[in-house]
């Protein structure tokens, strides 16, 4: 039996249907209610709308939840590789050997780019920023495959762009990073793996080759897992919006890099590090810093603790934490700011104000940590989250598609000035 919600206003009553997600999650669907009644609902942020019914990524905030396809992050984090995860998120399912072999094969055979993109490369400055660098190259895709821009290709034809943008987007990064470095691009090598092959595109100057170290490959992929995809975040709201014009794959995904590039999203692992560097330029006192955060008249904010969606500890930084560590140990960094990022988590994690507010170390704070202490400067940070957040943008993408659902289209409520008659110039 069908459940509905009632709302009454002026006398009238309307019935709205409620939903129930496979998690049990409830929404009211008001779909119809302006057409019934003449009212639209006011919510700033979006923060309360379900914009879509996906089967993508499942995220209890309250429990510390985070599953792609049904699937545990904790599990995939462990067991998994980025390019499985990338299937899963991009398929439904998890891939079978053959699968996964015609998927690395397909990724090797479009990892080296068209030799224009550097022609375009070298026509930004050289202080250009990496991700306005990123965005526009993965937009120039759709002039050298025109056939993108076609929103009604077969499947088979969609797929190959799919495949084409995961393969291109590492070196179009690693690009990215050589170019804000005042160094050559290095081209892929076929022989590396994902990861591999994007540390060595990075890394690699001449006369020099990049010694790939096992711990760091690990460390990284994991970080592209976690990344992978968090719900209907700014970004990917971005994706499924520009998408749902029709626009292409390409487009769409450009978008979804310009909203993550800003600093209340993509840049909050960036803005922990340089909260860290702010601390040493202070002299390194981490308590005055922790009373600082707990101080409601200071303005200093504590980054990289606590999360918008997560009422508890967040899942992904549990993770992180063991890999941090290892890296850390690993490669036995001597960075002063590090130092203060171990301290401050172990203040943070055993002072009373934190615990009971559950501010706990997020996934930004570790992965903040792992990037600097393997050398990716601090304004590629938010280059390397594109990255791992391309399959969920890619599968969101998709998603829309085959569901047909229309062109994005929110309403406002208007508050600006009423009907008033227009004052020629020489009279106001």
């Amino acid at each position: 039996m069908s459940k509905f919600a009632e709302l009454t206003v002026e006398g009238k009553t309307y019935k709205l249907p409620i939903i129930e997600g496979t998690e049990h999650e409830k929404a009211i669907d008001i779909s119809k209610l302006r057409a019934e009644s003449g009212l639209i609902t006011l919510d700033s942020g979006f923060k309360n709308t379900g914009s879509t019914a996906s089967s993508i990524t499942f995220l209890d905030g309250e429990k510390g939840i985070l599953r792609y396809r049904g699937y545990a992050i904790e599990e995939l984090a462990e067991k998994s590789s980025f390019l499985e995860v990338a299937h899963l998120l991009i398929y439904g399912e998890l891939p079978t050997a053959t699968e996964l072999e015609t998927l690395k094969g397909d990724v090797k055979k479009n990892q080296l780019v068209h030799e224009d993109v550097k022609t375009i490369l070298a026509g930004f400055p050289s202080n250009a920023h990496p991700m306005g660098v990123l965005s526009s190259l993965a937009t120039a895709q759709t002039a050298f495959f025109p056939e993108s821009l076609d929103p009604n290709r077969a499947a088979e034809k969609v797929d190959i762009t799919i495949r084409r943008l995961l393969a291109k987007l590492p070196t179009f990064v690693a690009w990215a990073h050589t170019k804000e470095a005042g160094m050559p691009p290095n081209y892929p090598d076929p022989s590396l793996d994902y990861v591999q092959n994007f540390l060595r595109m990075m890394f690699t100057v001449p006369g020099q080759e990049y010694e790939i170290d096992p711990i760091v490959t690990e460390a990284l992929e994991r970080i592209l897992i976690l990344h992978a995809d968090h719900e209907q975040n700014c970004s990917t709201s971005t994706v499924r919006i520009v998408g749902s014009s029709q626009a292409s794959l390409y487009a769409s995904v450009a978008a979804g890099i310009s909203a993550l590039w800003g600093p209340l999203h993509g840049g909050a692992n960036q803005a922990v590090i340089q909260m860290l560097e702010k601390i040493r330029e202070d002299g390194g006192d981490v308590q005055k810093y922790i009373e600082k955060a707990k101080d409601k008249n200071d303005p200093f904010r504590l980054m990289g603790f606590g999360h918008r969606v997560y009422k508890n500890f967040d899942p992904r930084a549990k993770i992180l934490k063991r890999n941090a560590d290892e890296v850390l140990n690993k490669l036995g960094v001597t960075d002063p700011v590090l130092d203060i990022a171990k301290t401050l988590e172990e203040t943070a994690l055993k002072d009373e104000y934190f615990i009971e507010r559950k501010l706990y170390p997020n996934v930004d704070f570790y992965s903040g940590i792992i990037m600097r202490a393997i050398g990716i400067p601090t304004v590629m940070f938010p280059v390397l989250f594109s990255m791992g957040r391309l399959p969920g943008w890619i599968a969101q993408w998709k998603e829309m598609r085959e569901h047909k659902e229309p062109i994005g289209r929110p309403r406002q409520v208007y508050v600006g000035e009423n009907l008033r008659p227009y004052v020629p110039v020489e009279k106001r």
